[in-house]
């Protein structure tokens, strides 16, 4: 509500007003023609009949005839500013002027709970979610539960003064005030995503619908802005003075406000009435009382409730004459200063100037919401339920008596968990000569016994023995308690291998936001060969190459790029949730050279830990550069898609890779006989080569990072080659040398076995001693103080301002380095302070500043063979588009748990779990060279017809018409959309003790056919795309019942059907998307995951949620069709295209029983009768015709309310 204290010239001590005071010869309560006695003690109805109050103990009035229930005081003589109708608990709220917050339970209005919001501000705005309630100040939203414990406190700008808050979804929150903006907030990370602009300032009432988000201003003027990007579609002048109150039902728009005088503002009496489908203003309604607050209350009319600021209060109709025999009087104590109406329209409830809360209702017995939960009350005190003690008994127990602990000595009974773990006795294994002689029925063993051992006893080892069974069980207590894995003990758990727990519901129940709470996204680890997330996560932070290949598209099927500009794609769009390289990985294991460089698993390889990961990862990582390098510059035909233009990234022969990673190398080889041979090349990244170990050296000498890093860049070393002048192999001399700096510099670590783990431990502890010393010897520097804001965050986020000298154990890597090349063209390189930058004379002599970026560390284990992670120092420009804010962090990227770091545990290697693999240095300000515009490819010449990859099909018939250029879809199109698929892995479960069902590993899914549909238009359900997918990977299951794939009709040789590529449908698909298409069908959220999809939740309607009723069952397709278009379908097999013309046809059907969202409670009652007809059935379709024709809801009385429309 807006704060609207200045509208009575009494109400000065208020917060300042948004209007001018009133005229004082427009503050007449009542019609002069109407005696304000008579309206005290009767209520009228439409009719003009009075109808005595008879108070609390009434009698039942009929639908829509209010009378007052209760009044009580919240806190005397501080004014009501807010009052709010919780919407998940029979709880009405209330804040005052004071800060304080109130809640009332039920129609008896019992005081539930009273805390304190804010120290000093009023409370401009409340409303209530699921977990908890949202209270707005002038300065502050807080989430508080209902109880009074804070959930959150989120402060605004000092010069903020917010009137409006408005709840889009369960997650986001726009909050508006006397700004020129309107910020939008995540609830669950409680920060600031989007900051719309608005043209007029003063937003002071928000309101939205399912078509338009409506912001009332101080003005006067009403605006109707865009759901998706609040950009304005219209604005209505309303009134010449301000805006008072305005409410939103179906199509129509009702204001109230105040038309400016000569002598200030008056309060107009006439309200302006707009239809939303012609987007004018229609006959303006006259009433009888001062209009300060208006709000909607349809039962079985559109009504209108009116209300003034003495409170008179008078129903009409928005379309037709108001009566003034529709006006009834709350006895208010002083002015009227907040109103609202309860979800179930049963209760309306006044706060006044004196502190008083009025609860009107149409009976006794009201309740808030029309399905409420139970509310949570406080526990009884238990004190006066202890049983009497008998002081005389001898054996009296003392320890029933409750004594606090004073003491600070620790108790007896509080032992160590050393000491309380369980220690289960192992299982003997089966004896050899039963495994020998068993046969095997099904998952059942059956042997004769060899009566060996004596009937219904098994003997134990001792504890022994049993030691030598199980060497894990010496491991030290884990400082953490992670007692499932004990043998972790040193390893974090953010660090350790995440596993996803499956349910009955899949994903849908897996809590992700416990692992990642901030908005980049994670991807999943369950995917063959899904090692290398870590190293795609480096790659999408890395700026140029992430606009690279957004920008990239070839003809190629299977082509790296591409598929890495999906994903980035796809990444850039998710806010916060997970996504997975399904189609990325998919290309990859197509790609010759990956297999033969065994970069491929086999599943057996990745769940036993047989891998060297840490290895197989710096392959993985040399492959990457060298393919991109290769795809990027290929000009074998042109670089676009069927036409598109060409990328913006350069199509001479030089690549973005090269220009970013590319160094130029000279290789120089002496034989012994004098001759020289130098060749140059290219190379993208350079390995890391350590100093020769003797055994006979005991001692490894002390060395710096960078002398290290120039020996390994520039190599020396002494190996047999042909020599042509002896025509022989000789000993030779090899030196490699670089021409220029890299802007990338990509080190492989190279950490492969126990000698050169040694070596980089023993140089961690030289540096670790170095510092030490260099401590001691400086004197203490004053800390320069910091912003406390910046203490709370680092202190929430457990990181820390300062370096501390213990943060830099295992610490052997410098955070930057210093590269220069003189005048010989010799490389030298020193590590440098990370906070300095180079003097003018330095950057003459082309010295250069690395700062390292990303370090992938193998984290240990030997059991699965452990798990590669990432830390990664994400810049300016990702946390502006994912945060908006500027500024650098480290984060820790283990698949889809995100956490930010310290800046020195990127650079820690405790060598005993965790071993270095790969590091990124990069040039400062490399990145203002590149054009890091992203230009989308996907044009819409891919929806054009393309022929059969089938020989066969191009012969037959096809299932569908393309679009021709006249139908391409526009922005709020409307595409059934539905998909099939086959089985590639089969699910991997285990049976527990208990008989339940745990999935290790869920079944992998392959898209083979993919439907679309028009969903508007005269050629509305002809389809336009009906793509069968090609696959070149082995299918486990065609799952013929459930997708209608037959074998064959994949195979490019023997289909009759329309074949395709993945990628070319894809593509289709990606750019409807863009477009902005809405996508209706029945369980797309699968369908958008096998497909690998990202699509915004504005852009899907799924009816499975459209007739789903909250914790009750979700209803098949073929159910709801039979029920609700009386269609038979899925008898024997699936159509993709009959279920997404049947899902369009569902979604018609929605719109037209709940006229479009208008009316709630008509359509929960044909819910509830659809609910009520499956259990009837057990949610089986009928087969017999008789039957089909005797249940039919269109035969049945099912919503007969509704069966008029």
């Amino acid at each position: 509500m807006m704060n609207f204290d200045g509208l009575d010239p009494g109400m000065g001590d208020y917060p300042p007003a948004l209007h001018a005071s009133l005229d004082p010869g427009m503050e007449q309560s009542l019609d002069p023609r109407l005696d304000p006695s008579l309206l005290q003690s009767v209520e009228l109805d439409p009719a003009g009949l009075p109808v005595p109050v008879q108070g609390s103990d009434s009698v039942h009035l009929p639908e829509g005839m209010y009378s007052e229930l209760h009044s009580v005081v919240s806190e005397g003589g501080v004014p009501v500013c807010a009052s709010h109708f919780d919407l998940q608990e029979e709880l009405l709220w209330i804040g005052n002027h004071r800060g304080h917050a109130t809640s009332f339970f039920g129609p008896t209005m019992g005081r539930y709970s009273s805390f304190q919001v804010h120290a000093s501000d009023d409370i401009r705005q409340i409303h209530s979610m699921e977990s908890g309630v949202l209270f707005l100040s002038k300065s502050n939203l807080k989430c508080v539960t209902r109880g009074g414990l804070v959930m959150f406190d989120y402060l605004m700008e000092e010069s903020a003064d917010m009137h409006s808050l408005l709840l889009t979804d369960n997650t986001t929150a726009l909050v508006g005030g006397l700004q020129n903006y309107v910020t939008q907030i995540d609830l669950n990370t409680v920060q600031e995503t989007q900051k719309f602009s608005v043209e007029v300032p003063g937003v002071a009432i928000m309101r939205h619908s399912n078509r338009f988000f409506f912001c009332g201003h101080t003005s006067g003027k009403v605006s109707l802005r865009d759901l998706r990007s609040f950009t304005l579609e219209q604005e209505f002048d309303a009134y010449s003075g301000s805006l008072s109150d305005f409410d939103v039902h179906g199509n129509l728009l009702v204001t109230c406000g105040f038309s400016s005088r000569m002598s200030g503002q008056a309060c107009e009496r006439f309200l302006m009435v707009y239809d939303l489908r012609m987007m004018r203003a229609i006959s303006p309604l006259q009433v009888h009382v001062d209009p300060l607050f208006l709000r909607f209350i349809p039962t079985y009319t559109s009504r209108l409730a009116i209300i003034s600021q003495t409170g008179q209060c008078q129903f009409c109709e928005p379309t037709g004459l108001a009566n003034l025999a529709d006006v009834f009087h709350v006895n208010t104590v002083g002015q009227l200063m907040s109103f609202d109406v309860s979800s179930s329209k049963q209760a309306l409830a006044f706060g006044d100037s004196g502190g008083c809360v009025h609860l009107w209702s149409d009976s006794a017995e009201a309740s808030f919401n029309s399905y409420s939960r139970e509310p949570e009350f406080a526990l009884p005190c238990m004190v006066d339920t202890l049983p009497h003690l008998d002081w005389n008994h001898d054996l009296l127990p003392l320890s029933l008596i409750p004594v606090p602990l004073s003491s600070p000595e620790q108790l007896l009974s509080d032992w160590a968990s050393a000491y309380i773990l369980p220690q289960p006795r192992h299982a003997p294994p089966v004896d050899p000569e039963i495994l020998r002689t068993m046969k095997t029925v099904g998952f059942i063993g059956y042997a004769p016994n060899p009566r060996n051992r004596l009937r219904n006893q098994v003997p134990y080892k001792t504890k022994e023995a049993e030691n030598e069974y199980d060497s894990y069980n010496q491991v030290p207590e884990s400082p953490i308690g992670r007692e499932e894995e004990p043998h972790l003990y040193m390893v974090p758990k953010k660090y350790r291998k995440v596993t996803i727990k499956y349910s009955k519901l899949g994903l849908e129940d897996f809590d992700f936001k416990h692992y990642n709470k901030t908005l980049f996204a994670g991807l999943e680890p369950h995917i063959p060969n899904a090692y290398c997330n870590c190293m795609i996560q480096v790659l999408y932070f890395l700026e140029p190459i992430r606009c690279l290949v957004q920008n990239h598209l070839c003809q190629k099927e299977f082509c790296l790029a591409c598929e890495l500009g999906f994903l980035f794609h796809m990444l850039d769009l998710s806010r916060g949730d997970p996504c997975q390289a399904s189609n990325f990985l998919r290309a990859f294991r197509t790609i010759p050279e990956a297999s033969a460089l065994g970069l491929i698993l086999a599943d057996s390889d990745e769940q036993t830990g047989k891998v060297n990961l840490g290895r197989l990862i710096q392959s993985w990582n040399r492959f990457i550069l060298t393919h991109l390098h290769q795809e990027t510059q290929e000009q074998e035909g042109p670089q676009a898609y069927r036409g598109v233009s060409n990328s913006a990234f350069g199509s001479s022969g030089e690549s973005v890779i090269g220009r970013l990673f590319g160094c130029e190398v000279e290789n120089s080889s002496t034989c012994r006989c004098g001759k020289e041979t130098v060749r140059s090349s290219l190379t993208l990244l350079f390995t890391m080569h350590y100093p020769d170990l003797s055994t006979a050296d005991k001692i490894i000498k002390e060395y710096d990072f960078s002398e290290i890093l120039k020996r390994s860049i520039c190599l020396e070393q002494n190996t047999q080659a042909w020599c042509e002048n002896c025509e022989k192999y000789q000993p030779t001399v090899q030196t490699r040398n670089i021409r220029c700096l890299p802007d990338v510099l990509v080190i492989n670590c190279e950490v492969n076995s126990t000698k050169e783990a040694e070596f980089w431990e023993a140089q961690a502890q030289y540096a670790f001693k170095k510092a030490i010393k260099k401590e001691e010897m400086e004197p203490p520097k004053p800390r320069e103080p910091n912003p406390p804001e910046w203490e709370e965050l680092c202190t929430a986020e457990g990181l820390s301002l300062y370096t501390s000298v213990e943060e830099l154990r295992h610490v052997w890597i410098p955070l930057s380095l210093k590269m220069t090349m003189n005048k010989n063209k010799e490389l030298e390189v020193t590590s440098w302070n990370e906070g300095e930058e180079l003097s003018s004379s330095e950057e003459a002599q082309g010295a250069v500043v690395y700062d390292l970026v990303v370090t992938v560390p193998h984290v240990l284990d030997p059991r699965t063979g452990g798990n590669l992670v990432a830390h990664i120092k994400v810049g300016e420009t990702y946390h502006q588009r994912k945060e908006g804010v500027t500024h650098q962090q480290w984060y820790l990227f283990n698949d889809f748990l995100i956490e930010p770091i310290d800046k020195c545990e990127a650079a820690q290697f405790d060598l005993s779990w965790k071993v270095p693999a790969i590091l990124y240095y990069t040039k400062r300000n490399c990145h203002s060279k590149y054009d890091l515009r992203i230009k989308n490819p996907i044009e819409a010449s891919v929806l054009l017809a393309e022929a059969s990859l089938a020989r066969k099909q191009r012969k037959s018939h096809a299932t569908f018409i393309p679009l021709m250029l006249s139908e391409m879809p526009q922005a709020g199109d409307l595409v059934g959309l539905d998909a099939e698929f086959v089985t590639l892995n089969q699910e991997e479960a285990e049976l527990r003790s208990d008989g339940t069902k745990s999935t290790i590993k869920p079944s992998q899914m392959s898209v083979a056919r993919i439907t679309c549909v028009r969903g508007q238009g005269p050629n509305e359900g002809v389809p336009f795309i009906d793509d069968y997918i090609s696959t070149q990977e082995q299918v486990v299951d065609y799952l013929t019942q459930y997708s209608g794939i037959k074998p064959g009709d994949l195979d490019a040789k023997i289909s009759s059907k329309h074949l395709t590529t993945l990628k070319s449908t894809y593509l289709k698909l990606r750019f409807l998307i863009d477009v902005g298409v809405k996508f209706v069908g029945h369980g797309l959220q699968k369908d958008f995951r096998v497909i690998n999809l990202l699509v915004l939740k504005d852009q899907v309607i799924d009816t499975v949620y459209l007739f789903h009723m909250p914790r009750k069952r979700m209803i098949s397709l073929r159910f709801l069709a039979w029920y609700f278009l009386d269609l038979k379908i899925q008898s024997e097999t699936h159509d993709s295209t009959e279920d997404a013309r049947t899902a369009l046809q569902l979604y018609r059907k929605y719109l037209m029983l709940s006229s479009k969202g208008s009316r709630p409670e008509e359509f929960r009652k044909v819910l509830k009768g659809l609910y009520e007809k499956g259990r009837k059935i057990d949610w089986k379709v009928p087969d017999c015709e008789g039957a089909e024709n005797q249940n039919s809801p269109k035969n049945t009385a099912v919503f007969p309310s509704v069966m008029g429309m």
